[in-house]
């Protein structure tokens, strides 16, 4: 009988570790790793007749080579690699609903606006609808639904690039030793008011596409969730 019983397949109950300890492989013994070899003296004392000369001499154990190239500066290599981009799934394009698998916002619904130079998603919730803002996703943590929003009149500005999203870095540590033991807090930023702004602009526009079709906003602010016995690979959304 198998110590470690699947729970699903290929995913055990147990760990690597508590297996290790069930069959008690740590009772086995082990060969000695062998000792480190001494490295090889790069010099050796030699005897040289004749007082004049010091009767002795310390030469390198390993001769010269007789002949030096010309050119020792090793030639670099041409690299062929090219960045190329990422390419799209064929089920994702304007206007999908998708499902949010990872992330704070997990299981939500969002809407697919285009995807960036960097083949991350650009999409929005509307955050009016379930409270999920305008953000980039990776396509691996996503489920494509066969529900479409239609965005051809939505104008999605050019400023959402992946340099929008990027976060400003401190030039100084988020405290001193001192304020960490006194227990002050840092006082945390307040949002960007033209981020919120470029936010209600886009939303308007998303929630005039989405109530022209029945019951869609209801839908998008639904949490998606599986029960017990249903499988996400066998389905369809």
């Amino acid at each position: 009988m198998a110590r470690n019983s699947e729970v699903s397949p290929y995913v055990g109950k147990l760990s690597r570790s508590k297996v290790f300890s069930k069959k008690g492989l740590y009772k086995r013994q082990h060969a000695a790793a062998p000792a480190a070899a001494e490295p090889a003296a790069s010099t050796k004392t030699v005897k040289v007749g004749g007082k004049a000369n010091g009767e002795s001499r310390v030469v390198p154990t390993a001769r010269a080579p007789a002949y030096y190239p010309s050119e020792d500066v090793k030639a670099k290599k041409v690299s062929r690699k090219s960045i190329k981009p990422t390419k799209l799934r064929s089920t994702i394009t304007p206007g999908t609903v998708l499902i949010l698998l990872a992330g704070r916002f997990r299981g939500k619904r969002v809407v697919f606006l285009n995807q960036l130079p960097s083949g991350l998603l650009l999409v929005t919730g509307p955050y009016k609808v379930n409270g999920v803002p305008v953000r980039r996703v990776n396509q691996a943590y996503v489920i494509a639904t066969s529900t479409k929003v239609d965005i051809s009149s939505v104008t999605v500005d050019a400023k959402f690039d992946d340099a929008y999203f990027t976060k400003e870095k401190s030039a100084t540590r988020n405290g001193t030793e001192a304020e960490f033991f006194k227990g002050d807090k840092a006082e945390k930023k307040a949002f960007p008011e033209s981020k919120a702004a470029d936010q209600k602009a886009l939303d308007k526009q998303i929630l005039s596409a989405v109530a022209q079709v029945p019951n869609l906003a209801k839908y998008l602010a639904a949490t998606f969730g599986l029960t017990k016995g249903q499988h996400a690979h066998l389905m369809k959304f």
